[in-house]
């Protein structure tokens, strides 16, 4: 599109010009700002990740073990799995004594429509450069989504399991199940995070200043990560405890990894 559009064409060639313009996009995954560079871990997670020691991300939530790295969500989606859109892109401004300080702030959402979702803010001074790094603070933010279903267990689970509720700011959003076919009852926004998150049916109710879709967006996002802490009694069987992948392949991590030495 021209200049200044809304299109695809952050930080590059437009499809008719340079699309400079302070815009939304779409994207998936690994197509947009794609690094062509070899990764280099440079965390125990990611040098187990990259040697095919832990099998799916299921076991690095399960050991509520934390992600510094983009590239570790990447290894287990394929290229197209992982969809994200920008959500909200605001100016912002900071008083200085030499004046105004204009900056973006982009929230991106991302999500493979299957039971995981990430949410990302990033600030910065120039658009491309907030949607890049959003994109990665939502990947490195990136919890499961627990679904269940509303009445008889049929099929694949549909809704969220039970009842949650998350705030933010003055924003206070709750998530209710329901049955199958009723879809997302809520505003767009809601219909968009809950479809990353993969569930297909629920009722919303939200009070508080949901305007300010920043919050809104954080008040649903604190929702669906709070979806996991309910102890419901189809999870009162005895927990077998394993061991955790740090110290189940202790003796490889001790090993020296030639290429994370050439970095330093």
């Amino acid at each position: 599109m021209g200049d200044g559009g809304f299109g695809k064409g952050f930080g590059g060639k437009g499809k008719g010009g340079k699309g400079k313009g302070k815009g939304k996009g779409k994207g998936k995954g690994k197509g947009r700002f794609a690094d062509d560079k070899e990764w280099v871990p440079v965390t125990k997670l990611g040098r187990l990740v990259q040697a095919g020691k832990i099998a799916s991300i299921e076991d690095i939530f399960l050991h509520s073990l934390p992600i510094k790295e983009h590239q570790v969500i990447d290894h287990f989606f394929a290229p197209g799995v992982l969809k994200d859109e920008v959500m909200k892109i605001q100016p912002v401004q900071k008083q200085t004594t030499a004046g105004q300080r204009n900056r973006f702030n982009a929230f991106v959402a991302v999500g493979d429509e299957n039971g995981h979702f990430g949410l990302g803010v990033k600030c910065s001074k120039e658009v491309a450069n907030a949607i890049k790094g959003g994109i990665i603070a939502a990947k490195l933010n990136m919890i499961p989504v627990r679904r269940g279903y509303w009445g008889a267990k049929l099929g694949l689970p549909h809704t969220i399991a039970t009842k949650v509720t998350g705030k933010s700011g003055s924003v206070r959003v709750r998530l209710i199940p329901a049955p199958r076919g009723s879809g997302i009852v809520g505003s767009p926004v809601a219909k968009k995070l809950l479809g990353f998150a993969g569930v297909a049916d629920c009722f919303t109710c939200s009070s508080g200043h949901t305007r300010t879709r920043g919050n809104t967006m954080k008040a649903l996002f604190h929702c669906l990560k709070a979806s996991y802490g309910f102890l419901t009694p189809d999870l009162w069987r005895p927990t077998h405890f394993v061991k955790g992948p740090f110290q189940e392949w202790s003796d490889f991590l001790a090993t020296k990894d030639a290429k994370a030495l050439n970095l330093f």
